[in-house]
């Protein structure tokens, strides 16, 4: 999909724009929740047991780096493939594409392990990226995390150039 279209996707998905970039609506979420008893994180209250949305990113953005307290598993719908760029809880780092080129490694969906660190880049310049997410137990925007240059800099120097890419110099004043 070509960035040109971005305003007519927007619109007709109805996307508002992310705190970790790009565009995203919520689609589903079950009716069904779960407490922390049942699970090995530690929430406060009740989650749904899972929750889905659009995401949509464009070449000129990047979605930062962020962590949650769920898996969130994404599904590559259309347009330029992405990469989604994790650290995971013991440090490492990989790339995974996410995408419909299968002959050149990209996979059409990626399970982000809970706890890691994690953002996305579009392949392609001058394109957009239309992906959907469901995150289990479901996303609540208490138990999501942005981290700045600083903050992961100090944990994973060897990641330097990433972090740089990936992270926000300076945090939004909305999520401060």
């Amino acid at each position: 999909m070509h960035i040109n279209n971005l305003e007519n996707l927007v619109s007709k998905l109805g996307l508002k724009p992310h705190p970790e970039g790009g565009y995203y609506r919520e689609t589903f979420q079950s009716e069904e929740q779960i407490s922390e008893q049942e699970l090995s994180v530690t929430f406060k209250g009740k989650r749904k047991l899972y929750t889905s949305i659009y995401f949509l990113l464009t070449s000129d953005d990047v979605s930062h780096f962020h962590r949650l307290k769920s898996d969130e598993l994404w599904y590559y719908h259309g347009g330029s493939s992405l990469s989604i760029h994790i650290i995971d809880e013991s440090g490492d780092y990989k790339e995974i594409k996410l995408g419909m080129n299968l002959d050149v490694g990209e996979v059409p969906q990626v399970l982000v392990k809970k706890n890691s660190i994690f953002g996305s880049s579009v392949s392609e310049q001058d394109t957009c990226s239309l992906v959907g997410c469901m995150v289990s137990p479901g996303f609540e925007f208490q138990d999501f995390e942005l981290f700045t240059q600083e903050e992961l800099m100090k944990i994973y120097p060897q990641h330097n150039e990433i972090i740089l890419r990936l992270a926000y110099e300076q945090l939004p004043n909305s999520l401060e």
